[in-house]
């Protein structure tokens, strides 16, 4: 059990993927994350079937991906008595996370403003598909539009002339919610030294533009390199390339120094008789556009071995590579189970999946791997601990105030 952040209180206000990533860090981190969900459930929990995975809220996977190790309420925030439950979690709150949209928080009086005049301590954590700012702020933001398409990840990408990949959920919102929690965990320090609380925020747009940060910058230059997209037989290092091997795989290299590698790469692949052959430096490839004459080279080359037998020469020679591996050759590879990337959760229809971990380990506890809240599972735990009685509960109850998974469960295939 990692007890990092004991003792931290975060409530999440939150649906989809990205903030509630965030919020999975801070409960991975041993704090008391309370997401807060109304008697519809957060949109997430019901993609199975276009995930291709059980439509079952008991065998939920995604769901777990990003709410594990949290506890969950729902509650009516657009009743008086729902938002003053809302304002009683929040008295004694660290960190509030949410994506709603500004104009949804604002009705409700949750926008940073309002809360920081109120609870000058709390960290308001938010996240938008496009920024505070701008003609575009308000527009929904998904990772596949706001990230993939509108950061400039999808168009780049793709081969020449043909068309753009598919499409993985949740990899911008996955990173967006971990760029966040960093800037939460600043403001939190700060806030924990000064008594002042700050707003933090990121989005999906700025994110992706980020991670492409090299790519993005070196276009500045247009009269220099190729623009995108290119054709994978053009590249600029066509050491950077993937080639296909004699039983259909593909091998990833990775040599950005390329005359560095090149004397030792060369005879690896029977092609000594190139090396030291001027025709092929990087500067000569690129001044006279040789890339797909020497591309061709390589490719022709990888083509008379197995992925395997390539494998074994490539790790041998400390050459960087790896073979392209499917999600299920992922789900069984023994580099990643050795360092606990995934965890084996027993359900209780007898199912057992491998699930993810998120890829920050502090000290040497591994984080707990509790199953997500089912939806209003601990509605009345919760409410119980800020001092409600039975029969207040009972009043809130009957007034649809706070939903139970008991309320819910049959709406809802449980």
């Amino acid at each position: 059990m990692n007890n990092t952040l004991q003792g931290i209180k975060v409530i999440e206000l939150s649906t989809f993927i990205a903030v509630p990533a965030c919020a999975r860090f801070f409960a991975d981190q041993g704090a008391d994350v309370i997401k807060i969900e109304a008697a519809g459930g957060d949109a997430v929990r019901w993609n199975g079937t276009s995930e291709g995975r059980p439509d079952d809220p008991y065998e939920n996977t995604t769901f777990d991906l990003e709410n594990a190790n949290k506890r969950g309420i729902v509650l009516n925030l657009k009743a008086p008595e729902g938002k003053d439950i809302l304002f009683r979690l929040l008295s004694d709150t660290d960190v509030f996370l949410t994506n709603w949209r500004p104009q949804a928080l604002e009705r409700l009086g949750l926008d940073y403003e309002s809360l920081h005049e109120r609870f000058p301590k709390l960290v308001y954590g938010t996240l938008t598909g496009y920024g505070d700012r701008g003609p575009d702020k308000d527009l929904p933001g998904y990772d596949f539009t706001a990230f993939w398409a509108r950061g400039g990840v999808l168009d780049s990408l793709r081969q020449k002339d043909e068309w753009p990949m598919n499409l993985v959920p949740g990899m911008g919102d996955h990173q967006a919610g971990m760029f966040l929690a960093v800037g939460v965990m600043a403001a939190l320090l700060k806030a924990k030294l000064t008594g002042i609380g700050e707003r933090v925020s990121s989005s999906l747009l700025h994110s992706s533009i980020w991670v492409q940060g090299l790519m993005i910058q070196a276009a500045q230059y247009t009269e220099l390199g190729q623009k995108y997209p290119i054709s994978y037989r053009t590249a600029d290092n066509p050491f950077n390339c993937a080639y296909k091997t004699s039983d259909g795989r593909f091998m990833q290299i990775s040599m950005p120094p390329f005359d560095m590698f090149y004397p030792k790469f060369m005879p690896l692949i029977g092609r000594a008789d190139l090396v030291g052959n001027p025709r092929y430096t990087m500067d000569n490839i690129s001044k006279n556009k040789l890339n797909e004459e020497f591309i061709n080279i390589l490719a022709e080359a990888f083509e008379k071995k197995t992925a395997s037998e390539w494998d074994a020469i490539l790790t041998e020679n400390d050459i960087p590579h790896a073979i392209a591996q499917s999600w299920e050759e992922v789900l069984e590879d023994p580099q990643a189970w050795a360092n606990d990337v995934f965890y084996k959760m027993e359900y209780a229809n007898g199912a057992t999946r491998a699930l993810i971990r998120q890829p920050v380990f502090v000290g040497s506890d591994l984080p707990d791997y509790r199953l997500a809240p089912l939806l209003g599972e601990h509605s009345e735990e919760v409410l119980r601990e800020l001092g409600f009685t039975e029969e207040d509960l009972s009043d809130l109850h009957s007034k649809g105030i706070y939903n139970t998974w008991d309320d819910l469960k049959e709406k809802h295939n449980g």
